[in-house]
Protein backbone atom coordinates (compact mmCIF):
# COMPACT_ATOMS: atom_id res chain seq x y z
CA UNK A 1 0.00 0.00 0.00
CA UNK A 2 0.83 3.58 -1.10
CA UNK A 3 0.73 6.20 1.53
CA UNK A 4 -0.08 10.00 0.56
CA UNK A 5 0.23 13.27 2.72
CA UNK A 6 -1.07 16.27 0.67
CA UNK A 7 -0.39 19.52 1.61
CA UNK A 8 -2.08 22.35 1.14
CA UNK A 9 -1.03 26.52 0.85
CA UNK A 10 -1.64 29.93 1.76
CA UNK A 11 -5.22 30.87 2.61
CA UNK A 12 -6.53 27.36 1.43
CA UNK A 13 -9.16 25.94 3.88
CA UNK A 14 -9.22 22.60 2.04
CA UNK A 15 -12.20 23.47 -0.34
CA UNK A 16 -14.44 20.20 -1.17
CA UNK A 17 -13.26 21.39 -5.39
CA UNK A 18 -9.59 21.92 -5.19
CA UNK A 19 -7.69 19.50 -6.69
CA UNK A 20 -5.64 18.79 -3.40
CA UNK A 21 -9.42 17.15 -2.40
CA UNK A 22 -10.37 15.54 -5.15
CA UNK A 23 -7.19 13.84 -5.41
CA UNK A 24 -6.93 12.76 -1.82
CA UNK A 25 -11.03 11.11 -2.19
CA UNK A 26 -9.90 9.33 -5.21
CA UNK A 27 -6.80 8.07 -3.52
CA UNK A 28 -8.60 6.85 -0.28
CA UNK A 29 -11.33 5.61 -3.01
CA UNK A 30 -8.32 2.93 -4.46
CA UNK A 31 -7.66 2.30 -1.06
CA UNK A 32 -4.42 3.93 -0.04
CA UNK A 33 -3.52 5.65 2.75
CA UNK A 34 -4.23 9.25 2.71
CA UNK A 35 -3.54 12.28 5.17
CA UNK A 36 -4.53 15.75 4.03
CA UNK A 37 -4.61 17.92 7.34
CA UNK A 38 -5.88 21.83 7.71
CA UNK A 39 -2.73 22.86 8.60
CA UNK A 40 -3.00 25.41 11.32
CA UNK A 41 -3.49 29.05 10.55
CA UNK A 42 -3.50 29.21 7.01
CA UNK A 43 -4.05 32.32 6.78
CA UNK A 44 -1.73 33.77 9.34
CA UNK A 45 0.77 30.94 9.14
CA UNK A 46 3.82 29.88 11.42
CA UNK A 47 6.57 28.56 9.55
CA UNK A 48 7.83 26.99 12.72
CA UNK A 49 3.97 25.65 13.26
CA UNK A 50 3.89 24.34 9.67
CA UNK A 51 7.59 22.83 10.46
CA UNK A 52 6.42 21.24 13.30
CA UNK A 53 3.26 19.85 11.42
CA UNK A 54 5.10 18.32 8.73
CA UNK A 55 7.39 16.10 10.93
CA UNK A 56 3.85 15.20 12.86
CA UNK A 57 2.17 14.38 9.68
CA UNK A 58 5.20 12.26 7.91
CA UNK A 59 5.14 10.20 10.92
CA UNK A 60 1.51 9.08 9.84
CA UNK A 61 2.54 7.69 7.01
CA UNK A 62 3.42 4.77 8.81
CA UNK A 63 5.65 1.63 7.01
CA UNK A 64 3.45 2.01 3.92
CA UNK A 65 5.59 0.32 1.04
CA UNK A 66 5.66 4.07 -0.56
CA UNK A 67 5.32 7.20 1.01
CA UNK A 68 4.94 10.05 -1.42
CA UNK A 69 3.99 13.89 -0.90
CA UNK A 70 2.43 16.38 -2.88
CA UNK A 71 2.97 19.88 -1.98
CA UNK A 72 0.89 22.51 -3.23
CA UNK A 73 2.12 26.35 -3.41
CA UNK A 74 3.47 27.57 0.32
CA UNK A 75 3.67 24.02 1.32
CA UNK A 76 6.31 23.22 -1.46
CA UNK A 77 8.65 25.97 -0.11
CA UNK A 78 7.69 24.68 3.46
CA UNK A 79 9.01 21.36 1.79
CA UNK A 80 12.12 23.45 0.82
CA UNK A 81 12.79 24.34 4.21
CA UNK A 82 12.49 20.88 5.69
CA UNK A 83 14.96 19.72 3.45
CA UNK A 84 17.07 22.25 4.04
CA UNK A 85 16.84 22.34 8.25
CA UNK A 86 17.63 18.12 7.79
CA UNK A 87 14.46 17.52 9.29
CA UNK A 88 13.71 14.14 10.53
CA UNK A 89 11.60 11.76 8.59
CA UNK A 90 12.35 13.24 4.91
CA UNK A 91 14.52 10.19 3.88
CA UNK A 92 11.74 8.12 4.72
CA UNK A 93 9.88 9.51 1.50
CA UNK A 94 10.32 8.10 -1.53
CA UNK A 95 8.69 10.62 -3.69
CA UNK A 96 7.71 13.77 -3.80
CA UNK A 97 5.40 16.51 -6.45
CA UNK A 98 6.20 20.39 -5.81
CA UNK A 99 3.46 22.07 -7.16
CA UNK A 100 3.11 25.55 -7.75
CA UNK A 101 5.77 27.35 -5.10
CA UNK A 102 5.89 30.84 -5.04
CA UNK A 103 8.72 32.91 -5.45
CA UNK A 104 10.07 34.65 -2.68
CA UNK A 105 10.08 37.84 -4.12
CA UNK A 106 6.19 37.73 -4.27
CA UNK A 107 6.29 35.75 -0.67
CA UNK A 108 8.12 38.95 0.79
CA UNK A 109 4.99 41.26 -0.46
CA UNK A 110 3.16 39.13 2.50
CA UNK A 111 3.72 40.21 5.85
CA UNK A 112 1.59 36.72 6.51
CA UNK A 113 3.85 34.84 4.78
CA UNK A 114 7.12 36.37 4.53
CA UNK A 115 9.34 34.04 6.91
CA UNK A 116 8.51 31.44 4.41
CA UNK A 117 10.72 33.04 1.70
CA UNK A 118 12.53 29.75 0.61
CA UNK A 119 15.32 28.88 1.97
CA UNK A 120 19.26 29.30 -0.19
CA UNK A 121 19.08 26.20 -2.58
CA UNK A 122 22.70 24.93 -1.58
CA UNK A 123 21.65 21.68 -0.30
CA UNK A 124 20.25 18.45 -1.54
CA UNK A 125 17.03 17.13 -1.63
CA UNK A 126 16.07 13.71 0.37
CA UNK A 127 14.57 12.22 -2.34
CA UNK A 128 13.51 11.92 -5.72
CA UNK A 129 11.55 15.36 -6.44
CA UNK A 130 9.29 16.78 -9.31
CA UNK A 131 7.95 19.94 -9.84
CA UNK A 132 5.28 21.05 -11.66
CA UNK A 133 4.18 24.73 -12.37
CA UNK A 134 2.15 27.05 -14.69
CA UNK A 135 4.32 29.39 -17.13
CA UNK A 136 2.13 32.14 -16.08
CA UNK A 137 1.86 31.96 -12.25
CA UNK A 138 0.94 35.20 -10.72
CA UNK A 139 2.98 33.88 -7.35
CA UNK A 140 5.89 33.25 -9.10
CA UNK A 141 7.03 35.84 -11.73
CA UNK A 142 10.15 34.26 -12.51
CA UNK A 143 9.16 30.95 -12.88
CA UNK A 144 9.38 28.31 -11.27
CA UNK A 145 12.04 26.38 -13.59
CA UNK A 146 14.44 29.19 -13.16
CA UNK A 147 13.96 29.83 -9.24
CA UNK A 148 13.70 25.93 -8.19
CA UNK A 149 14.01 23.83 -11.19
CA UNK A 150 17.33 24.40 -12.60
CA UNK A 151 19.19 25.54 -9.37
CA UNK A 152 17.78 22.00 -7.36
CA UNK A 153 18.23 20.31 -11.04
CA UNK A 154 14.74 18.64 -10.86
CA UNK A 155 12.63 17.22 -13.40
CA UNK A 156 10.20 19.90 -14.44
CA UNK A 157 7.06 20.13 -16.31
CA UNK A 158 6.01 23.73 -16.88
CA UNK A 159 1.97 23.36 -17.33
CA UNK A 160 0.90 26.47 -20.32
CA UNK A 161 -2.04 28.71 -19.50
CA UNK A 162 -2.29 26.94 -15.89
CA UNK A 163 -1.64 29.64 -13.54
CA UNK A 164 -1.32 28.74 -9.87
CA UNK A 165 -2.25 25.01 -10.55
CA UNK A 166 -5.65 26.11 -8.31
CA UNK A 167 -9.58 26.73 -9.14
CA UNK A 168 -8.86 30.14 -10.41
CA UNK A 169 -7.11 28.11 -12.82
CA UNK A 170 -9.46 25.72 -13.59
CA UNK A 171 -8.24 22.86 -11.24
CA UNK A 172 -10.61 21.29 -9.78
CA UNK A 173 -10.39 17.97 -10.85
CA UNK A 174 -7.29 16.64 -12.06
CA UNK A 175 -6.74 13.55 -13.19
CA UNK A 176 -3.10 13.52 -14.09
CA UNK A 177 -1.63 14.37 -10.97
CA UNK A 178 -4.06 11.16 -10.27
CA UNK A 179 -2.02 9.23 -12.95
CA UNK A 180 1.57 10.79 -11.24
CA UNK A 181 0.77 9.49 -8.03
CA UNK A 182 -0.22 6.08 -8.99
CA UNK A 183 2.86 5.64 -11.79
CA UNK A 184 5.65 8.59 -11.48
CA UNK A 185 6.48 8.18 -15.12
CA UNK A 186 2.77 9.68 -16.04
CA UNK A 187 3.68 13.15 -17.40
CA UNK A 188 1.67 15.77 -15.70
CA UNK A 189 0.94 18.06 -18.81
CA UNK A 190 -2.31 17.34 -19.20
CA UNK A 191 -4.96 20.16 -18.55
CA UNK A 192 -7.94 18.96 -16.24
CA UNK A 193 -10.67 17.61 -18.01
Amino acid sequence: MTAYLILHGWQNHRPKDHWQHWLADRLTDLGHQVVYPQLPDPDDPELEVWLEELARHLGKLGTASERVVVAHSLSAVLWLHAAARGLPGLDAVNRVLLVAPPSGTVLARHPEVARFAPPPLDFPLPGPTRLVAGDDDPYCEEGADTLYGHPLALPTDILPGAAHLDLDAGYGLWPAVLGWCLDPTVPLMARPE
